[in-house]
């Protein structure tokens, strides 16, 4: 079942802006605790089964429509 809600996705934000801070302070590492771990996991899972069903919507739509690609030769006489 396919919903339209908006996608919540403060925990990707906030892991890149972590990173991000990690990189200007040349920090070798980062650290989060399991709750934001969990969030960010859950989050991530949520955003990829949207695309994928985005994908697979494309392509069922794609395939039920009928693509006629027509050429012309003029033989360069128009260059």
């Amino acid at each position: 079942m396919q919903t339209n809600e908006p996608l919540n996705t403060s925990s990707i934000q906030a892991f890149i802006q972590q990173v991000k801070g990690a990189e200007a302070s040349r920090a070798k590492d980062i650290r989060m605790d399991i709750t934001q771990a969990k969030n960010l996991a859950f989050t991530l899972g949520i955003v990829m089964a949207r695309l994928n069903g985005d994908l697979e919507q494309i392509i069922a739509n794609k395939s039920n429509a009928d693509e006629t690609v027509e050429v012309q030769l003029d033989g360069g006489s128009s260059w």
